[in-house]
């Protein structure tokens, strides 16, 4: 019987996968939400460009920008006030008009922790990108208001790469009238999510899928797909399996090892996605020995960050000492010095410390794969056992990924494994994630100096200009070493040949899938 239903159950998934009009996509996980500006994941992030528009968009694989539901944008001189002209014509997937309240009504619920139309969401990436909520010291934000077809937003501080930032993947436009209608059950399975996007959500299966089918009134390019499947499936080698077996279309995230066999593969294509991401070992100062600069200099020099990228990315990663992709080398300092292993310096630094016979620690990792750490248990395995030879005992622990993400907020950390990639391509994007206000707090670790310095690079006009800035943050955040690079990275992905029109970029493995069509 079991034997029968599993032979049905394929031949549904074959009939599913590479059908004419339908596109399959084994996502890495399931989305935690998909209630615009509420979800940092990648799960939730690539639904989400699926179903919502933002403000402005970016050129299919590249970060150049490009207009979306706002046709143009400009600034005053001091890049304090920036304006953006609206799309006009353009409606919610509920018959609802997109307009300069729409706009108003969403930047509100991110921004105003008192907002009525939050329903218990916290929208936690908006202060960590933009320094703060509503009415808080760090805030980049002082107000947003309209003008007939535009909206204005009015900045405390100079923000030059604010466009981008706006435009980033979190800040798609949802439909007020379906956060009204919904409330507490938006962006959930219990309810839906409703956007503008060049598709509209039928379905969320719990544990399962999203089914999608194309959005016949979108203002942009409209997808000739008939149905886009969303399967969730965390495992990397069973995401690959399946799309060898051809039950998806195409995956992503997949483990380095897996470039071979799609290579080997002549039903497959390979796809390389460029490398815009960091991994990061983090350390919160608020552990007794973490708390230490001698101890977290300790594990740098102790964790063989090298061989670890050597074992698990091999020629798909690379190591150094900079919070910044390569592409970004020109922010970077010269005076860091490169990665250095040395574990007797390790157990003297230990020794100076207090710490002769080392102490005992939990490393977190995640339970799904990322783009940026395919593999999260081994790599921490591998951590531990390094960590362990100069004498610190590591205790390894992981936990399903909407309870890690909610404790990383919450710093219930003392280690853990996580990471960055990028969502537009200025290192303020980098380094606002993880020093600018609000954005240490998982760490307990927030000194004026980095966020000082953090605040003229973000001012700054020109490369030439933000460059002698970030560099200075280069060394700063070097010489706190609380966030350790593991590495830099590219995770392959695979698609079935008769997949085309699939473009990656720096931004986004997965945006919106509009342009894809399947050819058999």
């Amino acid at each position: 019987m079991q034997k029968g239903f599993l032979t049905l159950l394929t031949l549904t998934l074959l009939s599913q996968a590479g059908a004419a009009g339908t596109l399959v996509y084994g996502a890495p996980g399931e989305p935690v939400n998909l209630n615009a500006g509420n979800g940092g994941d990648s799960p939730s992030l690539q639904g989400d460009a699926q179903i919502y528009d933002r403000l402005i968009d970016f050129k299919p694989g590249t970060a150049e920008l490009v207009p979306a539901l706002a046709t143009s944008w400009k600034s005053n001189a001091a890049a304090t006030v920036w304006t953006f002209t609206l799309r006009k014509g353009v409606k919610f997937h509920d018959g609802t008009p997109f307009n300069a309240d729409a706009v108003i009504f969403n930047v509100s619920r991110w921004w105003d922790k008192k907002n009525a139309y939050r329903y218990g969401a916290t929208f936690d990436v908006w202060p960590q990108l933009l320094g703060g909520n509503k009415g808080e010291a760090g805030s980049l934000l002082r107000s947003v208001s309209k003008s007939g077809d535009t909206v204005v937003f009015t900045l405390n501080k100079p923000v030059t790469a604010f466009p981008a930032l706006i435009g980033s993947y979190y800040f798609g436009i949802a439909s007020p009238t379906a956060v009204k209608k919904q409330g507490t059950r938006y962006g959930t399975p219990a309810g839906s999510a409703v956007g503008t996007g060049a598709f509209i959500l039928e379905s969320w299966k719990a544990g399962d899928r999203l089914n999608f089918r194309p959005n016949p009134n979108y203002w942009g390019t409209r997808s000739t797909l008939d149905r886009l499947v969303f399967r969730f499936i965390k495992d990397p080698a069973q995401r690959l399996n399946e799309v060898r077996a051809g039950t998806v279309d195409f995956t992503s995230n997949l483990n380095p090892e897996a470039t071979a066999q799609i290579k080997a593969d002549k039903r497959l294509t390979l796809v390389l996605p460029t490398s815009f991401n960091v991994g990061l070992l983090n350390m919160n100062v608020r552990h007794p020995a973490l708390k230490n600069a001698k101890v977290r200099e300790a594990i740098r020099f102790a964790v063989n960050r090298p061989a670890i990228v050597d074992a698990f990315w091999g020629e798909l990663g690379s190591v150094d000492n900079s919070m910044l992709p390569p592409s970004m080398a020109w922010a970077n300092s010269k005076n860091v010095p490169p990665v250095k292993v040395n574990a007797q310096v390790a157990k003297r630094l230990l020794t100076e410390a207090g710490y002769p016979n080392g102490f005992s620690i939990d490393l977190w990792y995640p339970s799904i794969s990322r783009n940026y750490l395919p593999t999260p248990k081994p790599v921490a395995e591998a951590i531990a056992a390094d960590l362990g030879a100069i004498g610190i005992k590591v205790n390894l622990k992981t936990e399903d990924w909407p309870k890690y993400l909610e404790d990383r907020r919450a710093g219930v950390f003392q280690m853990y494994l996580y990471g960055w990639g990028g969502d537009y391509n200025d290192p303020d994007n980098f380094y606002s994630a993880f020093y600018g206000d609000k954005g240490s707090d998982d760490i307990g670790f927030n000194p004026g100096n980095i966020l000082n310095t953090l605040n003229k690079g973000r001012a700054a006009l020109t490369q030439a200009q933000k460059a002698p800035y970030y560099k200075q943050l280069h060394e700063l955040t070097y010489n706190a070493n609380v966030r350790l690079p593991l590495v830099h990275s590219t995770a392959p992905a695979a698609a079935r040949t008769y997949v085309k029109g699939w473009i990656t970029g720096p931004l986004s493995t997965v945006g919106s899938l509009n342009l894809v069509t399947v050819q058999k």
